[in-house]
């Protein structure tokens, strides 16, 4: 039977050799006069070869499908990061990228330890319907051990078709045994928008995590309805930490501000075809309300549009860090059996002629790592009044604030868990807490935060300490190490960090963070948005640049040279 299975699978290989070398024989006959044809024939044999040898020769049985995707990936990954293979297996994650949208229970979630946490339930989804909190424990899924699994494997098991049900065994501190909580999945649509509203008296602000359909109808709803319903002279469009989507929704953006008719974007690639410019189609809402947009390093494709032509335009005041630099175009295409291949197809090019891709993945060294845009090579371009900007990498802003550098304590608190623990012990103990932009943290709470860090095994390295270990590590290797071991041992005494003091040292720090954990505990992510703004000094510059009419006008005419706040 093994011989009949095994012969079965050979003349099916070798069935595979011999249609793709047909095929490519056929392609190269059409197209002679290509060098590359003999390389493509050459290199597909050699691979089908490979693969048939394999699946008859090697010692273990073999997974074809994950074999296959493995060899798939190497090969796309010699490419750039953003070309992909898509089986069918992850089509559900794909249609949340482009759409916004899956199949499942609508909880953010995280591994901690040996097991998946539940992070967040998305406010009015199935798990937060269903009663899950944050911090319980996923120790089952449809009665299998969810034990040393990891977050993309709970994750793809928690997604489904809606209306099928989900049986999870949950540990939850405080509560004595495990308990099983059923959960019918829904159809789960994340808001392009978790939050908008009023920063001051007078401005508006638009917090914009993704570009999936729908994303400008929704932000053309939301401006409307600050502009219809305040004196709104000023506008902030927040797009820190969003990674982008969908292109002809950042076009669609932009055209709520600027005239019909602006060029915002175009593309050019490899193949002719690809080259086209996006232009404003519509009547604007608004194109005199003075406009700021958030960035920061994780603010990258379609965010990097949007920006980068309100920037080009002169229609208002970048402000926040250098934005990530991807200027790469990618299509999908489908595949046999339900898969797809996410390939970059072209590169994007902002209305003042510049490409903003930050890394040349066409050139790597000799380890493999790819080159980013030497300042040799930064080019100088000017926006529509006339302003200079510059390619290489990224948008520029207007002004730069350098992004907080927190504590080594503040990291380990955050890292390790520690505060997203409390903020669970906290909400169990409390039924309710003040609005969001109210709620601080009191000295009876910080107290409290200390004494549960206390009972924690938790620990962490100074920055001076990770310097002196390097120093250690060097005069060893050195053999210098015996010669002042003293000094060493000295310095190390007067280094050993104080828990304690550290704690009682960065308390403001630490409490902005474990203020903002706790409100999302009562207020989901609206709230967790609305409290960050409470002391958001990017926000806060904004808003005082919006107030300036004359510094806001200097800036967009050039008078003003670009500012950087530390």
């Amino acid at each position: 039977m093994k011989i009949f299975r095994k012969s079965i699978r050979q003349i099916f290989v070798n069935t595979l050799v011999l249609l793709i070398v047909s095929g490519v024989s056929i392609i190269r006959l059409a197209a002679q006069d290509q060098n590359n044809d003999f390389e493509i024939i050459k290199n597909l044999d050699i691979f089908t070869e490979a693969y048939k040898q394999l699946d008859i020769h090697y010692v273990d049985p073999i997974n074809p499908g994950k074999l296959m995707k493995t060899g798939i990936d190497a090969m796309l990954g010699s490419l750039d990061p953003f070309t992909n293979f898509i089986p069918e297996s992850d089509i559900e994650d794909f249609n949340l990228m482009t759409t916004g949208q899956y199949g499942g229970i609508g909880a953010l979630i995280h591994k901690q330890d040996e097991y998946v946490i539940i992070s967040e339930p998305y406010e009015g989804f199935p798990a937060d319907k269903s009663g899950l909190l944050a911090g319980d424990k996923i120790l089952e899924v449809d009665g299998q051990s969810a034990k040393g699994k990891s977050t993309d494997e709970v994750s793809k098991i928690l997604k489904g078709e809606p209306g099928t049900t989900i049986s999870l065994l949950i540990e939850r501190a405080g509560v004595e045994q495990p308990f099983v909580v059923e959960v019918k999945r829904e159809n789960v649509k994340i808001d392009n928008i978790p939050y908008y509203g009023m920063v001051s008296d007078q401005v508006g602000y638009v917090k914009l995590s993704g570009f999936t359909q729908n994303a400008a109808k929704e932000v053309q709803k939301a401006f409307s309805e600050l502009r219809d319903k305040n004196e709104m002279k000023g506008f902030i469009l927040d797009l820190r930490g969003n990674g982008g989507g969908l292109l002809n929704e950042a076009v669609d953006i932009v055209n709520i501000f600027v005239d019909k008719g602006e060029l915002v974007v175009s593309t050019k690639g490899k193949d002719i075809s690809r080259n086209k410019s996006y232009q404003t189609s519509s009547k604007p809402l608004d194109t005199e309300i003075p406009i700021v947009v958030l960035v920061d390093r994780a603010s990258a494709s379609a965010s990097e549009i949007v920006s980068g032509a309100i920037q080009d335009l002169d229609r208002g005041v970048i402000i926040g860090q250098r934005t990530y630099g991807k200027g790469l175009v990618q299509n999908v295409l489908p595949l046999s059996y339900n898969s797809k291949l996410k390939v970059t197809v072209a590169k994007y090019y902002i209305p003042s002629g510049r490409c903003i891709q930050a890394i040349d993945y066409s050139h790597r060294d000799e380890e493999g790592y790819a080159y980013r845009v030497p300042d040799s090579l930064i080019s100088e371009f000017t926006t529509k009044g006339g302003r200079k900007v510059y390619d290489g990498g990224g948008i520029n802003p207007d002004i730069v604030i350098e992004p907080q550098a927190f504590y080594p304590i503040t990291q380990a608190l955050f890292g390790e868990f520690v505060i997203f623990d409390y903020a669970n012990k906290f909400a169990r103990e409390h039924d309710e807490i003040m609005p969001p932009e109210e709620f601080s943290i009191t000295d009876e709470i910080y107290n409290d935060f200390v004494a549960y860090v206390d009972n924690r095994d938790f620990d962490y390295t100074t920055k001076s300490e990770k310097t002196l270990n390097t120093l250690k590590e060097a005069a060893e290797t050195e053999e210098y190490l015996n010669q002042i071991a003293p000094e060493i041992a000295e310095l190390e005494k007067k280094l050993i960090h104080n828990k304690a003091e550290d704690l009682k040292t960065h308390r403001d720090e630490i409490s902005e963070i474990l203020r903002i954990e706790i409100v999302t505990r009562f207020y989901h992510q609206k709230g967790k948005v609305k409290a960050s703004l409470q002391n958001d000094p990017e926000v806060e510059k904004a808003i005082e640049i919006l107030n300036d009419k004359v510094e806001y006008t200097s800036i967009l005419s050039g008078a003003v040279k670009k500012a950087s706040l530390r």
